[in-house]
């Protein structure tokens, strides 16, 4: 494995980036955001180049990790790539629902904006790495903390978190929002950077 760590994301893997993190967090959006072409035609549109970490092994995308600044998200758009993408009436209803989540803001931990490794190369240490790049970039923008979301099915990646130094720090749960975004709750997460950075015995 050649894997390569690299902050940002290259024009020619704007595609498979789409790709991967449908693949990720459809489950998640997939009956707000779908179906999935529009899904993947709004993705393309919104993703923040400078906003991501990428895996990449041998040339091709293997994974990312989007993080949020005060200058936006990854993959965080607004009411024109809305509308453009679903149409006046889609873009409504799509924009009310996602509203309705919670969008705490953190003045003080570096946020994450999803993470996810392609298909075919999971269980290699990816997920690692990029946690691991995220981690430093967060210590280099000056904080002292990184905090994810995870959803309450996604068992192996909460796992992998907790094993890195994370832990839960309050658990939100949908009550009707469920039906829409088909997960019951999240929990939030935060590594605190020393600690994460300490020798271990």
């Amino acid at each position: 494995m050649t894997l390569q760590i690299r902050l940002g994301l290259a024009p020619e893997h704007r595609p498979v980036a789409a790709r991967i993190y449908w693949e990720a967090f459809g489950s998640k959006l997939g009956r707000v955001m779908g179906p999935e072409p529009r899904a993947m035609a709004y993705l393309a549109r919104v993703m923040r180049s400078d906003h991501a970490i990428t895996a990449v092994d041998g040339g091709e995308l293997v994974g990312l990790a989007g993080f949020k600044t005060a200058k936006g998200a990854f993959a965080e758009g607004g009411w024109p790539d809305m509308r453009a993408t679903y149409g006046l009436i889609g873009a409504g209803w799509r924009m009310a629902l996602l509203a309705a989540l919670s969008h705490e803001v953190d003045n003080q931990r570096f946020l994450v904006d999803g993470i996810c490794v392609a298909r075919d190369h999971r269980g290699r240490g990816i997920g690692r790495a990029l946690v691991e790049m995220l981690c430093a970039e967060a210590e280099a923008r000056g904080h002292d903390a990184i905090r994810l979301e995870v959803i309450d099915t996604n068992i192996r990646a909460r796992a992998l978190y907790e094993r890195l130094g994370f832990r839960v720090i309050k658990h939100d749960r949908l009550g009707l929002l469920r039906h829409a975004f088909g997960f019951e709750s999240a929990a939030t997460m935060v590594c605190e950077l020393a600690e994460h950075n300490a020798p271990r015995p």
